[in-house]
């Protein structure tokens, strides 16, 4: 195969590539004014031009950068004022990098140099497809977190908080959360649920985890299918179902019926990472434990569990974050008494339309993001684990 010299692109190139980026976000921005088509063809040609005739000034790259920036933040006041000037500013940075970017080939200098074109083509394309998904689930999450510091009363951006005043923003709503009796007692409720279901899902799944990665434990495929049912069955038809069980035995509308159906519901978050982390642990050490005196408990504890810790402790964050945002179950099995955080921010979305959800809703994020890193980093913590390992 031969090499592909990394040089100058021809201006039909750069203009048909920086035209199908122009009609990706000409087709969302014409979407959000009612015309998507328009915002399409719009945006295709807009870009188009600029990247046939910028091809051919690749000296001068620097300087026209910073006119498109310029020009792009000037446009966007005049039709929005500042906030649609500072996108219109990012914009222009990004067009005036990505035009120069295709056209100068510096987009092949990272990538090895026998790729094909089509190779290429999908590498990219698989990286914007990818970025688009990540566009398309994180940006409801950014758009709560400020509404949620509006000074008024209102689920949308006032004028005020559109031209960045100050008058704008405030922190009454983070307020109400920490003074209302009923925000509190419904965080009071998930801090006592979630822990206890927690330790529950960590202790059954830990458990259940090592006896089926045992290959002598009969119909292991079966047993393991009906542990992580919780995570395929619609959770709606779980929560039906558990109803109807726990008023037989006696446990619904209680505080041990909450914390025994979040620990179903947690136990297969539990099974999975300890499990994944087990396929990296090497058995013979355990046989060793053995061979030295050492009891299967001593074994379990010495031995084991300091090396399957890392997928524990993420089984668990899973386990805490999947109680502390549940609200379909604690719905049929709870009562009042136990209404949690989600429960309450369902009546508030129901019942009394009140901006303090917003807030609430960023708390919880904030928290959620803490927890995701923290196993990321237990996560990586455990594959270096797995490269020590003798296997």
């Amino acid at each position: 195969m031969a090499l592909t010299p990394v040089q100058h692109q021809t201006p039909a190139f750069t203009a048909a590539v920086a035209a199908g980026a122009g009609a990706l976000f000409g087709l969302f921005v014409g979407t959000a004014q009612g015309s998507g088509i328009l915002g399409l063809i719009v945006g295709a040609i807009v870009l188009g031009a600029m990247g046939f005739v910028l091809t051919g000034m690749i000296s001068q790259a620097k300087p026209i950068r910073w006119a498109i920036l310029g020009i792009f933040a000037v446009l966007g006041f005049l039709v929005g004022g500042m906030p649609a000037m500072v996108l219109g500013a990012l914009f222009g940075w990004f067009t005036g990098w990505f035009i120069f970017w295709i056209a100068t080939s510096s987009y092949r200098k990272r990538l090895p140099p026998y790729l094909t074109p089509g190779q290429v083509l999908w590498h990219f394309s698989f990286r914007v497809i990818c970025g688009a998904i990540f566009v398309f689930l994180i940006t409801p999450i950014l758009v709560v977190m400020p509404l949620s510091f509006n000074a008024e009363n209102f689920f949308t951006f006032t004028p005020e908080m559109l031209r960045f005043d100050p008058a704008g923003y405030s922190l009454k709503h983070y307020r109400d959360f920490l003074s209302n009796d009923g925000w509190q007692q419904a965080l009071w409720n998930s801090l006592r649920i979630a822990p206890m279901a927690t330790i529950l899902s960590v202790g059954f799944g830990t458990l259940a985890a090592i006896g089926l990665s045992q290959p002598h434990v009969p119909f292991r495929r079966a047993i393991m299918a009906i542990l992580i049912s919780p995570m395929i069955v619609p959770l709606i038809i779980s929560a039906a179902g558990m109803y109807f069980f726990y008023s037989r035995i006696g446990l619904q509308g209680t505080y041990m019926g909450v914390v025994l159906a979040h620990a179903a519901l947690g136990i297969p978050f539990v099974i999975i990472t300890v499990t994944a982390t087990l396929v990296g642990f090497d058995h013979s050490l355990t046989r060793a434990a053995a061979n030295m005196g050492a009891g299967p408990v001593t074994t379990f504890f010495r031995v084991q569990m300091p090396l399957i810790l890392p997928g524990v402790i993420s089984g668990g964050l899973f386990a805490f974050i999947t109680s502390f945002d549940e609200v379909v179950v604690v719905l049929f099995v709870g009562s009042a008494g136990q209404k949690t955080l989600p429960w309450q921010m369902f009546i508030g979305l129901r019942e009394q339309i009140s901006p303090t959800i917003l807030a609430v809703a960023t708390i919880l994020v904030g928290i959620s993001i803490c927890l995701l890193t923290t196993v990321e980093l237990l996560r990586r913590r455990s594959e270096r684990l797995r490269g020590m390992s003798p296997s």
